[in-house]
């Protein structure tokens, strides 16, 4: 027997409930249409109670239930593939698709699952995303495959209004009609990105959405289509009829022009509409694009209220809606720090903007929105812009600061070779989440930024030991005169005090926090805390004397102080939240073996591999060795063979 067959339900069928009998997507199709607002309502509920205790991305999914539910009672994963754009609105798909169990309410935690699509995870996960823009390219791709192969599945990409503002998106627009002839995109039009939506783009969409001729033509046709017997055959008949009637009254829609056949705007929360769209588009032979519109938080009043907080929100108590109170004396996070600073010298100083991707509050320029309007910039979900626009603004005098994601910067790697760094112009970029962002996992850790910018010639990289060198930082970087670059984690600082005044820092020069005879510590942002911890446990264990050094500046990077250093000791130990593959340790050996030096060296960092997500930070560094006792115990295990030889003078090493 299929394990997929539905089965029939025991127990009352109008009260129990129906998600924990759904095995999977033919489950669904055999249910009464009539029990379909149930099931709705029974995984908003869901929804609500795993993230009010783990956190996740609560509005996108309550947004798309009535969408997801459609999508698989007409088409049929995984032979019909289903691409999200982003994929956090994915946890209603993961529902239907047998996936309604333990890992599930364990999700963004250690042994649970992604909070995003994960091909790994399922055969229903076509394509696996975490950033935004990238749908439309990736069903492109597999629609031309299709039709190579010359078979009929079909390609569904869900795409958001906020994607629309991505140049990858609209580069996929303008080939769909030459590379395709069979393409279904749901346009979810909800308004928001994280933060609500900005540009030209959404006023555009609102346009359509209220254009009255436009309007009463499509309400018209919908109540016809209501009231007669086989509205399906004649929706199909009458979907050409209105868009040649529309077409003599109202302009031809953006999508058109791209070659796409545009439906809509239709009401995403009515199932049977819905429906009867997707299986229009099933049966045309042309790319067809469907709008529909839907509310961001739907089924929870707390995420219709505060759709921005909800997008991804923190443990949260569902009757309030408020926020899991953090500890008492836990210190303000990164961000805010960051944000509150810049607000502050953006005050004093005009030519100070700021401009983020559609993430004023999870980069903390929320502030400078709040305090100074007219010096902030919110470009959407457009990184390469964001980068080319402060390059512009540069050129003319200004200070612009970008605060984008380490993880999402990346996006925009040529803009930064091509535009900022060979011009030498001062920008400065404000790396958050560089490092791990745990319940996210692989596709938002901040782990390879080092490596991909120390190789770029004009570029300042530093990354900050605590909160108040970050602000330390933020006055360097604000007045040095090329490309500078701040990466620091997710969360809470280490709690010191911010002093009054920022002090700039001198470029290059690292601070040595601890003397040390046997051996050094050279380590970046929060791992100079580990190092300390570290050298105090070595000392009282085994009586070995470890120096610290807070590196601050990967590039340039201290040569003087290291190979002063590296002359005096039998170990150099790098410490970073960061792949060791190109990453700091990797300049520390390259500035060594360039003068000459034969050195240990032990570069601790992230391994050669995408990491997985995880409950916390702690729960990944003890699956991958780095654990602080990991660590001390790599440390020791390279000093203890020569413990024997300190009688040895230790003043000259060995040159090539």
């Amino acid at each position: 027997m299929d394990s997929n067959a539905a089965s029939p339900r025991p127990g009352n069928p109008a009260t129990d409930p129906i998600l924990p009998t759904l095995a999977g997507p033919d489950d669904l199709k055999a249910l009464p249409a009539a029990d379909l607002p149930r099931l709705a309502a029974e995984i908003r509920e869901t929804i609500i109670e795993v993230t009010s205790r783990n956190g996740g991305h609560l509005g996108p999914n309550l947004g798309v239930v009535e969408l997801t539910l459609a999508l698989h009672r007409v088409f049929s994963t995984p032979r019909d593939k289903f691409v999200f754009d982003v994929a956090h609105q994915g946890y209603v798909h993961k529902l239907l698709t047998g996936r309604n169990d333990a890992p599930f309410q364990r999700i963004r935690k250690t042994g649970g699952y992604s909070g995003f699509l994960y091909r790994r995870e399922s055969e229903h996960d076509c394509f696996g995303a975490g950033h935004a823009g990238t749908a439309l390219s990736a069903a492109l791709g597999m629609a031309t495959a299709r039709d190579l192969h010359g078979s009929d599945e079909h390609v569904v990409a869900v795409i958001g209004d906020a994607s629309l503002t991505c140049g990858i998106t609209l580069e996929a627009l303008n080939n769909i009609k030459s590379h395709t002839r069979r393409l279904i995109v749901v346009l979810n039009d909800n308004k928001w990105s994280i933060a609500p939506n900005v540009g030209a783009i959404p006023t555009y969409l609102n346009e359509l959405i209220t254009n009255p001729v436009y309007k009463r033509i499509h309400d018209d046709l919908e109540s016809f289509l209501r009231r007669v017997p086989g509205g399906d055959s004649l929706l199909r008949m009458g979907a050409k009829a209105k868009a040649g009637a529309k077409n003599m009254v109202v302009p031809s829609s953006l999508f058109e022009k791209f070659g796409l056949r545009y439906l809509g705007p239709i009401d995403g929360h009515d199932l049977d509409l819905v429906t009867k769209y997707l299986e229009f588009a099933a049966h045309a032979d042309e790319p067809v694009l469907i709008h529909v519109l839907t509310e961001k938080g739907r089924g929870y009043a707390g995420a219709l209220a505060a759709p921005e907080r909800f997008h991804g929100t923190s443990p949260f108590d569902i009757p309030s809606g408020k926020s899991k109170p953090t500890p008492a004396g836990t210190p303000p996070t990164y961000q805010d720090v960051f944000g509150q600073s810049l607000a502050r010298f953006a005050r004093t100083d005009k030519r100070i903007v700021g401009i983020t991707g559609a993430m004023p509050s999870g980069t903390g320029l929320s502030h400078l929105a709040e305090a100074l309007p007219e010096q902030f910039f919110d470009v959407g979900i457009a990184e390469e812009h964001a980068v080319l626009f402060a390059a512009g603004l540069a050129t003319q005098g200004m200070k612009p600061v970008v605060a984008i994601y380490s993880t999402f910067l990346q996006r925009a790697y040529d803009p930064i070779v091509h535009d900022v760094c060979l011009q030498n112009l001062p920008v400065l970029f404000c790396m958050d989440r560089a490092g791990l962002s745990p319940n996210d996992g692989p596709t938002h850790h901040g782990l390879f930024d080092i490596a991909y910018l120390r190789c770029i010639p004009n570029v300042t990289l530093m990354q900050p030991k605590d909160e108040d060198e970050l602000v330390d930082m933020l006055q360097t970087g604000l007045a040095h005169p090329g490309p500078c670059f701040i990466r620091y984690p997710r969360g809470a600082g280490e709690g010191v005090t911010i002093k009054e005044s920022a002090t700039a820092l001198p470029v290059g020069r690292a601070e040595v926090l601890r003397e040390g005879d046997d051996a050094v510590i050279w380590a970046l942002g929060p791992m100079v805390a580990v190092a300390l911890r570290i050298a105090e446990r070595a000392a009282k264990a085994e009586g070995i004397s470890l120096g610290v050094v807070n590196a601050r500046f990967v590039k340039p990077l201290d040569r003087e102080l290291l190979l002063e250093q590296a002359g005096r000791s039998r170990l150099v130990v790098t410490l970073e939240d960061h792949v060791v593959q190109g990453g700091f340790g990797s300049a520390v050996q390259q500035t060594l073996q360039e003068a000459g030096l034969v050195l240990p060296v032990e570069s601790i960092g992230w391994p050669d591999a995408f990491v997985e997500h995880g409950s916390s930070p702690a729960d990944l560094q003890a699956a991958h060795g780095l654990s602080e006792e990991d660590i001390l115990t790599r440390v020791l295990s390279r000093l203890r063979p020569a413990r024997a030889e300190r009688a040895r003078p230790r003043g000259e090493l060995a040159r090539i």
